[in-house]
């Protein structure tokens, strides 16, 4: 199988670096070499995060580079906007549609970018935009919201629905496994 690279970029604190590790464990219970990388960047302080998670046959880095995404799971609009030179000719942007504002506009100096999503599409981005904190809060808390984006990851990807639970309850922590298994059931039927 030729190698896949998917992008995982988020804010710190969004729950980036558990859904690197739920799709890591899937990928290898799937029988995959994955490669998983993270770059925390300013994470603690809600600074950009981005995880690179490869798969395949044989995968011998970690890196996905400028065109060779085939996936780019985005926590954040603009986050999304921020990586979208890395995206493959025919790959796809699942995007959260939440904004987070940055700290140039917290502190009045900026105004969050109008239109972000549909500027991307313009420019040739097949965009996949769902409104994981809603769905998240419907399940029981707004720090779900990663596990929705991955349950409309896994329709990107030939491998069963209880596959994906079992992968939850191998890498959520055990009080919050069924939490969790809700998110991805209303992320999936979205």
């Amino acid at each position: 199988m030729e190698t896949k690279s998917i992008m995982i970029v988020g804010v710190g604190g969004q729950g980036s670096l558990l859904a690197s590790k739920l799709l890591g464990r899937l990928l290898v219970d799937e029988g995959y070499d994955v490669k998983v990388s993270e770059v925390h960047g300013m994470s603690q302080r809600g600074g950009s995060v981005v995880t690179y998670v490869r798969f395949g046959d044989r995968v011998y880095s970690p890196i996905v580079d400028t065109g060779e995404a085939d996936l780019i799971v985005s926590f954040e609009k603009i986050e999304a906007a921020r990586h979208l030179s890395c995206l493959k000719k025919n790959g796809v942007i699942v995007v959260n549609t939440q904004q987070i504002d940055p700290m140039p506009v917290i502190v009045g100096s900026a105004e969050y970018p109008a239109g972000v999503l549909e500027e991307m599409t313009a420019a040739g981005a097949k965009i996949d935009a769902v409104d994981a904190l809603s769905l998240a809060e419907q399940a029981g808390s707004a720090k779900a919201a990663n596990i929705v984006l991955m349950a409309r990851v896994a329709k990107y990807f030939d491998i069963p629905y209880d596959k994906w639970v079992a992968a939850i309850e191998k890498t959520v922590a055990p009080k919050f496994v069924e939490l969790n298994k809700k998110a991805f059931e209303l992320g999936y039927n979205a």
